[in-house]
């Protein structure tokens, strides 16, 4: 394997591995799921534990999550919200329960395969501090994958990350990643490209994408639009979060000196005799200029002073944890 897997005693050992798993209403999988971990695990590693996030589900999968927790409870956690919260607060709340070197997020559904697990890790090697999945060849329908394609296409282009699958679940962290990493909304799509503006390394591999097996998909296309908006908060955020004052001051001195350059010369012809400014809209026109350059510039001020001020993440009610 890779550099990760470090030499102690004459034998190979990986670091402890941390599987962070959000769900909602997957009972049907559940078990089948953590079958095929355990089994993956076993040929690897004894050291992990396997954290499920159930966002807020109304079937039987915390039933399932707690019979799992009996029977492997130096393995299996659970949290449990008390309401659907969304997958990056479930991906929030995994993540800061980890305890692993290595963390690895993956869905419930089945479409991610587990033993993709220590090619993740073999792919991460030294070179990078997370590796996304690329399911190249998937399984959904064409109402899915042209818009992720779009999507994906468009983000790499405009943040210069060549990524070709963003929104792939299966991933590998190093654990300072993920302690960094504070997501919120709907920005869990735009993982790697946070990780990346945060100066961290990121890779891809090719992964295998299973058809799903329960139930139905989760993914709606008013999440494509909604997606769109969360690309725009990205690149915002990624330049101007820590000094708004220089987009929107830029602006409103633009707009501020065109206000007083269109006035002045007004007043100037005013001042003169030639022109009267009762009947010249265009002065008006200069006001509203310099209106709005006071108000982008107010705008900015306001925006720095937030900006001091840290985010609370933790925008979710978690009803029972099981360790």
């Amino acid at each position: 394997m890779s550099k990760i897997i470090q030499k102690k005693s004459g034998k190979s050992q990986i670091p402890y591995i941390s599987l962070v798993i959000p769900l909602l209403n997957e009972e049907e999988s559940l078990m089948e799921l953590f079958s095929h971990i355990k089994e993956t695990m076993r040929k690897i590693s004894k050291s992990y534990e396997v954290i499920f996030i159930d966002d807020g589900s109304t079937d039987k999968s915390f039933k399932i999550l707690s019979a799992l927790h009996s029977e492997n409870p130096s393995v299996v956690k659970a949290i449990r919200f008390r309401r659907n919260y969304g997958k990056s607060a479930a991906l929030s709340a995994g993540f800061k329960e980890a305890k692993g070197e290595l963390i690895i997020t993956m869905d419930a559904d089945l479409q991610d395969d587990p033993e993709e697990i220590p090619l993740l890790i073999d792919a991460l090697g030294s070179s990078y501090d997370l590796v996304s999945g690329w399911k190249k060849k998937r399984h959904d329908s064409a109402v899915f994958t042209i818009p992720s394609r779009i999507a994906n296409a468009l983000t790499s282009k405009l943040t210069g990350l060549r990524i070709h699958d963003l929104n792939c679940g299966l991933k590998i962290y190093r654990q300072e990643v993920v302690k960094e990493l504070k997501i919120y909304g709907d920005l869990y799509r735009y993982i790697p490209i946070l990780v990346h503006q945060a100066g961290f390394r990121v890779g891809e591999k090719t992964v295998h994408h299973h058809p799903r097996k329960y139930g139905r998909s989760k993914y709606t296309i008013g999440k494509f639009y909604r997606g769109f908006l969360d690309l725009l908060t990205i690149l915002f955020t990624a330049k101007y979060i820590r000094r708004p004052l220089h987009l929107f001051g830029i602006w409103g001195i633009i707009s501020f000196i065109i206000g007083v350059a269109i006035d002045g010369y007004l007043s100037i012809q005013w001042l003169m005799d030639l022109t009267s400014l009762s009947n010249r809209p265009l002065f008006m026109v200069g006001f509203l200029f310099i209106i709005i350059g006071v108000q982008f510039v107010s705008l900015g001020l306001l925006g720095e002073m937030i900006s001091r001020h840290e985010r609370n993440d933790e925008s979710y009610s978690i009803r029972e944890v099981l360790r």
